[in-house]
């Protein structure tokens, strides 16, 4: 069972400066708003195999969940991945230069591993109210990254 959404923001600023804010996951606090903190488990540049633990609050709960870069192309993509509560969480940022700026996309996907019964009916029932709180939280981050680049 996989559910997956993209989004798009346009940033007024180019592509290095936004890849520039979306790979400084040590200050993805000071960026981002949901999230709480960040502690590098990899050292060195942003890159494939880069890995964190990213503590953030959604919907009155902290979660902390340990996340690696899949793919990296600067400035043009990269792929974050989690695995968490039997599921498989994957985060690709695409940007493309236009009209003076960036088109920041976002694409989530969630992807169940091993579907119980239960986890079948629970994504049916709340899959959609789940993918609408995402989109939301995901719609946020993309705002607050736009804001860093623009005042770059």
């Amino acid at each position: 069972m996989d559910h997956s959404t993209s989004l798009t923001q346009h940033v007024n600023a180019n592509p290095d400066k936004v890849w520039a804010v979306i790979s400084d996951i040590p200050g993805s606090p000071g960026t981002l708003s949901a999230v709480e903190s960040i502690q590098m488990v990899s050292e060195g540049p942003y890159g494939e195999g880069t890995r964190w633990k990213e503590t953030r609050s959604m919907l009155g709960r902290r979660e902390t969940v340990e996340m690696w870069v899949a793919q990296a192309d600067p400035p043009r993509s990269t792929t974050v991945k989690a695995l968490q509560g039997g599921a498989d969480f994957t985060s690709r940022f695409t940007l493309a230069e236009r009209e003076g700026g960036t088109d920041l996309t976002l694409t989530f996907g969630a992807e169940v591993l091993r579907p119980t019964v239960v986890s079948r009916v629970m994504m049916a029932l709340f899959g959609k109210i789940g993918m609408n709180v995402t989109r939301k939280a995901l719609a946020r981050d993309l705002a607050e990254i736009a804001a860093k680049a623009e005042s770059l």
